[in-house]
């Protein structure tokens, strides 16, 4: 199994969480996002992921894009130990979770979005931090709501599952990006038992070979 990913990507630190929760063997292969003007867009990359984002996923014949079809194939693949209840009703939850990050939160902040704010709109660097706690402050007001209801330990209960490994990483860009974490206890409370993990610790953007 091949991993594209770049250390600081939220959605490759999340592939990284499942396969080490796993413990899967994997190469890690880096695409740079911002040396040689960003890796990402060089031919030999656009051909194997034409949306010239990262992740990319290869495992023998598949190639993958999209973080959350990697996190569903590597749950189905490889089930144990498992990210998703047998239930159906609480698989839905919980994937509806992991979508609120994924799909809500984390592309407003992502390197390609900023890149436009700053250099097509010329926005301040301000402007930038503004639009981007602008939405995270927006995206975890409705899921500290919604963890009050389903959470434990973890997002939900007291078991790991893929709305964790959707959170941390994104978590880790918030305090990147230096917001105040104050006002979700919840969220910062499943962040601390998360990390206490083995397998999040070993996914940590300061522990892959590209860090910077």
């Amino acid at each position: 199994m091949k991993l594209y990913g770049y250390w600081r990507s939220s959605a490759a630190y999340r592939v990284r969480i499942a396969l080490a929760f796993k413990q899967l063997s994997f190469e890690s292969v880096s695409v740079h996002l911002v040396k040689d003007g960003g890796q990402q867009h060089q031919a030999d990359y656009k051909a194997l992921n034409p949306a010239e984002l990262v992740p990319t996923l290869q495992d023998g014949d598949l190639t993958l894009n999209q973080s959350l079809a990697m996190l569903e194939y590597i749950e189905e693949q490889y089930p144990e130990p498992a990210l998703l209840p047998a239930d159906v009703s609480k698989k839905a939850v919980i994937r509806a979770m992991a979508l609120d990050i994924a799909c809500d939160i984390h592309p407003l902040n992502n390197l390609r979005v900023l890149q436009y704010l700053t250099q097509t709109l010329q926005l301040t660097e301000q402007q930038k931090i503004d639009w981007i706690h602008h939405w995270l402050q927006t995206g975890f007001q409705a899921l500290e709501q919604r963890l009050a209801t389903t959470s434990g330990e973890y997002c939900f209960g007291n078991e790991l599952t893929l709305a964790d490994v959707c959170l941390v990483p994104q978590v880790y860009n918030a305090l990147r990006f230096q917001l105040d974490m104050t006002p979700y206890p919840i969220i910062q409370s499943i962040y601390q038992h998360c990390n206490q993990l083995t397998a999040f610790q070993s996914a940590a953007p300061e522990q892959q070979a590209d860090a910077q």
